[in-house]
């Protein structure tokens, strides 16, 4: 027996046209950044982490001896981030401090590495890496 489905399915098919097989999806082509611009990301300092992220440093290592048995860094960003949650500004002042420290130190080496950009010293020329 012939359900209702069954015909209306039939008929999509009969009716649908078909891809061409012969025609190949397009792929845009990805750009390769320059060998110049791979050396200013080489000397470009890196961005400090949060304030989270100094605690998490603090939490993974007292987690971990309170719980041996877990390893999954799923369920220790789990744990950490209920406690970070549930804590006072007064218990994270800590954390953001160092973080505000790292930062400032961030930007002083990003403001030489932007002068010293702009001075002409990451040239195309200069290879003291290979």
């Amino acid at each position: 027996m012939e359900t209702r489905a069954k015909r209306a399915k039939a008929t999509e098919t009969a009716t649908k046209p078909r891809k061409d097989a012969s025609k190949k999806p397009k792929v845009k082509a990805k750009r390769k950044p320059s060998s110049s611009a791979k050396n200013d990301h080489r000397d470009k300092p890196k961005k400090p982490p949060t304030a989270f992220f100094y605690y998490l440093e603090d939490f993974r290592k007292t987690f971990q001896q309170e719980n041996p048995n877990v390893k999954s860094m799923r369920d220790i960003g789990k744990a950490c981030g209920e406690k970070w949650k549930t804590m006072s500004f007064e218990e994270k002042v800590a954390y953001y401090d160092v973080a505000t420290e790292k930062r400032a130190e961030f930007e002083k080496a990003m403001a030489a590495y932007i002068k010293r950009k702009e001075s002409g010293e990451f040239s195309e020329g200069s290879d003291d890496y290979e």
